[in-house]
């Protein structure tokens, strides 16, 4: 998720403020303020301290307010830097910052805490924006001079001071580095004082940022300030396989959400006794697999069996007890494990070959054919039925003698025998016939040459 002031630039589909970030932003450490809200008695002894964030949160630092301004969260403002100002984003305030003070062992009356300058003007924020356009071009160009000297370190982020004066180079290296002809290269080359701060591999993960295999933001970019060691111990407590490709999170080493439970392991494994790693049994020797703090369940195996049986803590105990006398029991007291999850009913296939009948399909498809046909059929029908026109907007002659031809179709009487055929155009074989020699124009197939419906009439009756 992010939104235009502090990731890929495009407002989110779940951003209530619409990209503004007036909520406290989606940006990295961001902190909600929950005693905003709550009234105080005594106004006037509020905290005068403000936290404020720098480079969308991977850095934030105390200021003090001296103004008679009243900052809220999200503001931009100028505070004091090195040697100029810097411009920042208010974070938190209110008695919740004081909490952190103390949190962080830091007096509110200390004269080591800066202070704020004003809120930030338009040219603050262009000229802010100008030295963060820089950051990018300056990390490669670090870089590339670090290894021209052979150093062995990386250059993990570079941040700009707001007003330009100031650049803070954060390094990654296993070994203590000598930069000292370094800096001076670093200030003659950028014109900037130059301060150097080295940060390990969870410190660099929590600058770049990125999604863990829980599927959420990782921790140490979102919330999590203080990094503890973290070993395979706690894995082990958890009855986690040791497998580094697992347990290692995108910084390299083991991830810091290991530790995050383990308090509630070690408190539950206070029940379960520690010198209970092997048994002995008549046929042979039992060796602890796994303890099960859930169900309060110890897991042995043999090794003549891959088998594992289940055992309550207090048959370990009663067996234990044995083998200190001496005795070794015949067979374990196994328990039955019941899982409470619902069991999932297999369906069952039945041979249905040769009882399923397609004919009801081949009706269907039948009809859907006959459809399509006939509805194909009305369309030629009706296309037919539209003779073209010319331009007058008058059908053309032809049609119009094919409409006379269909009307004179014979009729059959009574006796079932038809009507006389209406004379050919020309009237009959002996007199009515024209002359085609001497006529050569008339054709048969001309409309404009056949007799209309009242002279082969006439015809008919000379007949």
């Amino acid at each position: 998720m992010a939104c235009g002031n502090c990731g890929s630039g495009s407002t989110p589909g779940g951003c209530q403020s619409h990209g503004s970030c007036s909520s406290g932003s989606c940006n990295r450490m961001n902190v909600h303020d929950w005693l905003a809200n709550l009234p105080f008695s005594d106004p006037e002894s509020g905290c005068r301290i403000v936290e404020v964030s720098f480079n969308n949160g991977s850095r934030k630092d105390y200021f003090k307010n001296i103004t008679t301004n009243f900052f809220e969260k999200g503001d931009m403002i100028a505070v004091e830097g090195v040697s100029g100002f810097d411009v920042g984003s208010v974070n938190m305030t209110g008695e919740l910052v004081r909490l952190q003070l103390k949190k962080n062992n830091i007096k509110e009356e200390s004269a080591d805490i800066k202070k704020i300058l004003r809120r930030a003007s338009e040219a603050d924020l262009q000229k802010s924006k100008e030295s963060k356009a820089r950051e990018k071009a300056v990390m490669i160009r670090s870089r590339a001079i670090a290894k021209q000297l052979n150093l062995d370190m990386k250059v993990a982020e570079v941040e700009i001071q707001a007003d330009g004066r100031k650049a803070t180079f954060f390094y990654i290296a296993d070994d203590r580095v000598d930069f000292r002809e370094l800096i001076k290269i670093y200030a003659g080359e950028f014109k900037v004082k130059v301060e150097m701060k080295q940060i390990g591999a969870r410190q660099e993960a929590g600058k770049v940022g990125g999604i863990g295999s829980c599927g959420r933001e990782l921790c140490c970019s979102t919330w999590l300030t203080d990094f503890k060691s973290v070993n395979t111990n706690a894995a082990r407590y958890q009855n986690l396989s040791i497998n580094q490709t697992k347990l290692s999170g995108q910084c390299g080493r083991l991830k810091c959400c290991l530790n995050f439970e383990l308090d509630t392991y070690l408190d539950a494994l206070q029940n379960f006794p520690d010198d209970c790693d092997m048994i002995e049994l008549a046929r042979s020797r039992a060796f602890l697999v796994k303890k099960d703090i859930f169900r309060n369940l110890m897991w042995y195996t043999m090794p003549d069996s891959n088998k594992q049986y289940p055992l309550t803590i207090e048959s370990v105990k009663k067996i234990k007890a044995l083998n200190r006398q001496g005795i070794k029991p015949e067979e374990l007291e196994t328990v039955e494990v019941v899982s409470k999850k619902p069991v999932e009913i297999e369906p069952t296939y039945v041979d249905v070959v040769g009882q399923i009948s397609l004919k009801s399909l081949e009706k269907t498809s039948r009809k859907r054919r006959d459809n399509e046909r006939g509805q194909g059929q009305q369309g030629g029908n009706r296309q037919q039925q539209r003779p073209p026109q010319n331009r007058e907007g008058q059908r053309p002659q032809q049609d119009r003698g094919r409409q006379g031809q269909g009307q004179q179709r014979p009729q059959q009487n009574r006796d079932g025998q038809g009507s006389q055929r209406p004379n050919q155009p020309g009237g009959n074989r002996q007199g009515g016939q024209p002359n085609r020699q001497q006529n050569p124009s008339n054709n048969r197939n001309n409309p404009s040459n056949r007799p209309s419906q009242g002279a082969s009439g006439a015809g008919e009756n000379n007949k």
